[in-house]
């Protein structure tokens, strides 16, 4: 018996679970990280997440628009201008991403060093050894 039961937030269908998986995408956090500060220019942004593509960026924006956490907001102005800023729904991820940040930091090293751990190479026998 798997223990889930209607509404679980790990059934395949659950909001909650979409949520997790929206969040959980790679550039979503840092996105929703940089935007806490106010609206952002695509430009800026690029250059606030270090290693993200414009295109990927794009695509990242486009979904926390399509998702009510961003909002586009266009200019009619000559270059043309556009800002992207958290709505209400996406401000509360704020401290919840603070609190994620400041895990990180706080540990980040010690996942570094178990992973460092893991590829150094074993004293007893080979990886043959090992049980997953």
């Amino acid at each position: 018996m798997s223990g889930f039961g209607p509404g679980d937030p790990f059934l395949a269908d659950c909001p909650a679970r979409l949520a997790v998986e929206l969040i959980a995408d790679k550039w979503t956090v840092v996105v929703l990280a940089g935007l806490s500060r106010g609206p952002v220019r695509h430009g800026e942004l690029i250059e606030l997440i270090g290693g993200v593509s414009r295109k990927m960026l794009t695509q990242t924006l486009r979904r926390l628009e399509a998702h009510g956490l961003v909002h586009r907001r266009a200019y009619a102005e000559a270059p043309p201008r556009v800002e992207y800023e958290l709505t209400p729904l996406g401000a509360t991820l704020t401290d919840p991403i603070r609190a994620l940040t400041e895990w990180a930091q706080a540990h980040g090293e010690a996942v570094l060093d178990a992973l460092d751990a893991l590829d150094a190479p074993e004293a007893g026998p080979g990886p043959a050894a090992r049980r997953d």
